[in-house]
């Protein structure tokens, strides 16, 4: 394997969408949440591994999921573990871990993956990344990896790339904010947009060189650090300048900035697995179009179900369509689909009523 590439692993998000079962304390990428036998961000981490050196990849997380971690992915070291101390948005934790990376190795090139993703043909996403990296090598690029859309989709942002190019690796002409339906549906008709996936590449030289130029304060932050960085001395340089980062996301920050932007159209099908609607999409169904995880179920005219419980339950459900029907310890929520945007504000609700505990 090649020892210049480097991955950092996503993973201090709440996947609140996923409430009761992703919780502040215990969020989505720790859990099962296909029944497949691995949680999302081992999935991630073994799919990284078929390219990245395993000790390469560092897991960027907030340092209440530490111990989650180190419980579910053993054989990494507390060097491969980047912990935020306040949550900052995407930007100022990817600079923090480029840096560090750029101490260790200069030369390394690398890709930015969320821990919670789904991606069906891993030999394809190996493929794209290769061939990511191997462009990165040889140009001052920032890459991403863009999806094509199948419909509409009001909740992605969208890639615009040069049309006129012949190329397999395009050069971007901008990003587009969530549309709304209409907008969608007019860049689906121009052919030349992509959904944004949040996944990125680039050298650690370009990545901190985009830093410098477009976020210098956010960049001087975390320069005046490097003498700490990969020593003793780290973790009260980053305890105590961390919370001074603005909360801003690597998009905004650099990518919607830098004229050096470039994307290749996926391979592989994907999903961003953020809502309990998307988690049912994916899913093997039942006869009645029912996807199940975890339990063994009776319905009698039950349809377009997303049924989960946590051992093997048996669930009896007559005449639900459509429903998240969702059993988690002190929890049971049924909750229409069609209304799974909401559940975040269900679950603000559950802990003014009952207490924090609860979300």
């Amino acid at each position: 394997m090649n020892k210049n590439y480097y991955a950092i692993l996503m993973a201090g998000g709440v996947g609140s969408r996923f409430w009761p079962v992703s919780t502040q304390d215990f969020p989505k990428q720790f859990h099962d949440m296909l029944g497949s036998g691995d949680t999302l961000i081992q999935k991630t981490f073994h799919r990284l591994a078929k390219l990245i050196p395993e000790e390469n990849i560092f897991i960027l997380t907030n340092e209440r999921y530490n111990d989650l971690v180190f419980e579910q992915l053993p054989s990494v070291t507390k060097r491969q573990v980047v912990l935020e101390p306040a949550m900052r948005n995407t930007a100022p934790c990817i600079l923090y871990a480029s840096l560090k990376i750029q101490k260790e190795n200069p030369n390394a090139v690398m890709i930015v993956a969320p821990s919670d993703h789904w991606i069906e043909d891993e030999n394809a996403f190996t493929n794209n990344v290769k061939q990511a990296f191997y462009f990165c090598s040889e140009n001052n690029a920032l890459m991403t990896l863009g999806i094509q859309p199948t419909f509409p989709n009001t909740g992605y942002g969208y890639i615009e790339y040069d049309k006129t190019s012949t190329e397999e690796i395009k050069p971007v002409n901008q990003f587009k904010e969530k549309p709304v339906y209409e907008i969608a549906k007019q860049y689906i008709e121009q052919g030349n947009f992509l959904w944004n996936a949040g996944i990125f590449m680039w050298s650690v030289q370009s990545v901190i060189e985009a830093f410098k130029s477009n976020q210098p304060e956010l960049f001087t932050l975390f320069e005046n650090g490097k003498d700490a960085y990969n020593t003793d001395l780290e973790e009260d340089f980053i305890r105590n300048n961390y919370g001074k980062a603005e909360n801003i996301s690597v998009d905004y920050a650099i990518m919607e900035k830098s004229s050096n932007v470039y994307v290749i159209a996926a391979e592989f099908d994907w999903n961003d697995l953020g809502t309990w609607g998307s988690l049912y999409d994916k899913l093997d169904k039942d006869t009645s179009k029912n996807a199940v995880v975890n339990a063994r179920t009776l319905s009698e005219d039950a349809s377009g179900n997303m049924i989960r419980t946590k051992s093997n339950k048996i669930v009896v459900v007559d005449g639900l369509k459509d429903y998240i029907i969702v059993d988690k310890d002190e929890v049971l929520l049924i909750f229409p689909k069609t209304k799974e945007q909401d559940i975040k504000k269900v679950l603000q609700k559950v802990k003014d009523k009952f207490g924090e505990h609860y979300g």
